[in-house]
């Protein structure tokens, strides 16, 4: 990638895309809310953000995303359920992301292959779910790949070599999963990273639309 975005850059995942890229001789711009205020969750902070910014942009990834937000934590039953811990995780795992799309669409250049790949997580299908639990997480991270899946066909008509995905990548060692591993097998941030470019190297305009895995399998809705 010539040029690339990655919002939430100051996270484990989006920290390492960063320095994978720069290594591989990419130019890129980064943004969070620690270093730089971006709150994702606010439209106004997205468009002055995303506004100082010219591209175009052969990549761009929104790295960011919550698994506790608000002080809920993922629910083990409906009955932990409630109506802000819900909203919270919309906020995080579904309008920031979304936002993001809206404002870096001018980003994209439309005259060539250009990339926007946003985090989801294998938990947020539907037919993949076998365990239950962790409601809001789930849904929210459905509503996402829903927004993706519908924004690619929009985008499809105006930058046609263009790719929008909904990405998994793994369950990854960093701040973000480290309450919730337990036995779990996990990987270092800079191992998903490497995973997660080599993947979005390889798509295609074709797999606009889709929600992949880390290995580049599709993953069923």
């Amino acid at each position: 990638m010539q040029n690339a975005l990655i919002i939430g850059s100051s996270g484990g995942i989006g920290a390492a895309l960063v320095a994978g890229l720069r290594a591989k001789g990419g130019a890129v711009t980064g943004l969070s809310r620690s270093a730089d205020g971006l709150d994702i969750t606010n439209e106004t902070s997205v468009a002055q953000h995303l506004g100082k910014l010219s591209g175009p942009f052969d990549l761009i990834v929104v790295a960011t995303g919550a698994l506790a937000t608000g002080g809920h934590q993922p629910e083990k039953t409906i009955r932990s359920l409630t109506a802000d811990g819900l909203r919270s995780q919309f906020d995080v795992n579904t309008i920031g992301p979304a936002l993001v799309l809206k404002h870096s669409i001018r980003l994209l250049p439309r005259d060539r292959r250009a990339v926007f790949a946003a985090l989801s997580a294998r938990v947020g299908s539907i037919g993949d779910n076998a365990l239950g639990g962790w409601y809001s997480y789930r849904s929210a991270k459905s509503a996402l790949n829903q927004i993706l899946h519908t924004a690619a066909i929009e985008l499809a008509r105006s930058h046609p070599q263009a790719v929008c995905v909904a990405l998994h990548p793994g369950t990854v060692e960093t701040d973000f999963t480290a309450k919730y591993l337990g036995r779990h097998p996990a990987v270092a941030a800079s191992v998903a990273a490497e995973n997660l470019l080599d993947v979005i190297s390889g798509l295609t305009s074709g797999q606009s639309g889709g929600f992949y895995d880390w290995q580049g399998k599709q993953v069923v809705w």
